[in-house]
């Protein structure tokens, strides 16, 4: 049985996979974005572009479901006291 030694703190220190992480979850973002601006496209042929926009930047900052963000539990103070 070979044993293969890893440098633990060089992996955990590495910002390469924070960063794919980081560049991840930006993309998952837009395509989620993509995806419901063709979803009221879809609910509203009449809208124009702007209309569309302006229902999207609604969408983006009230998000139904989510009014106090996507974690369980209560909302918080930040910074705690």
């Amino acid at each position: 049985m070979t044993q293969v030694y890893v440098n633990y703190n060089g992996v955990m220190n590495d910002p390469a996979p924070a960063a794919r992480r980081l560049q991840l979850a930006l993309e998952l973002h837009e395509a989620g974005v993509a995806m419901h601006r063709q979803t009221l496209r879809r609910e509203h042929p009449d809208l124009s572009d702007e209309e569309i926009d302006s229902l999207l930047a609604d969408w983006l900052r009230t998000r139904p479901g989510a009014e106090h963000g996507d974690a369980e539990g209560r909302p918080g103070v930040w910074p705690r006291r």
